[in-house]
């Protein structure tokens, strides 16, 4: 559920907001912030989210406990975005939460990987550190939007977002439906 309430959020959250605002520029905590139109919206959506990937840190027992971990203290920083809104001029605490957050979803499958032949291939070494690669490459574009303000600031945190709710769904799917059923499924062959 998390990442289509993510995204169902922050869409109905800047579709609500006055024609000032660029999905392309902007952040999602924009949505949140003091001042901003209906921002209980993108507020209830982060909290909604971190509860949802906290619920999955804990039920995700085949992943490493420091991953588990690590992905419960990321999210539960992303419900502490919501709870310090962006202000007037920016908001030290909710840059720190957000940092926090998007660093700890980034790095989390680096604590969550397993060795065995038994293991689903999203907690695989080499799949962890492909996703380790690609989330901190993504964290690190929406980082270096808002250092340079380049004006894609609000693009690279929506795709650096996305990615990041999907992993842990991704991973639960491959928990959930592992490579190994379908390939050795004799059931219908002739």
């Amino acid at each position: 559920m998390a990442p289509v309430l993510l995204v169902g959020g922050w869409t109905v959250a800047a579709s609500r907001q006055p024609p000032s605002f660029d999905p392309v520029a902007d952040t999602v905590s924009a949505l949140a912030a003091v001042g901003a139109a209906d921002r209980w919206v993108m507020t209830l959506t982060f909290l909604v989210v971190g509860m949802c990937d906290i619920v999955t840190a804990a039920a995700l027992r085949p992943a490493g406990a420091c991953g588990r971990l690590m992905l419960a203290a990321a999210s539960a920083a992303g419900m502490a975005v919501a709870l310090s809104p962006q202000h007037l001029g920016g908001s030290v605490s909710h840059a720190i939460w957000a940092s926090i957050g998007f660093g700890g979803l980034a790095v989390w499958p680096a604590g969550a990987w397993r060795r065995g032949p038994s293991v689903p291939w999203g907690l695989r070494p080499a799949v962890c550190a492909v996703a380790v690669a690609v989330l901190v490459t993504l964290t690190g574009w929406f980082g270096a939007e808002l250092i340079t303000g380049a004006g894609q600031a609000g693009l690279a945190e929506r795709i650096a977002g996305a990615a990041q709710a999907l992993w842990p769904l991704t991973v639960v799917l491959s928990c959930r439906f592992p490579s190994h059923a379908v390939s050795g499924s004799t059931a219908y062959a002739s």
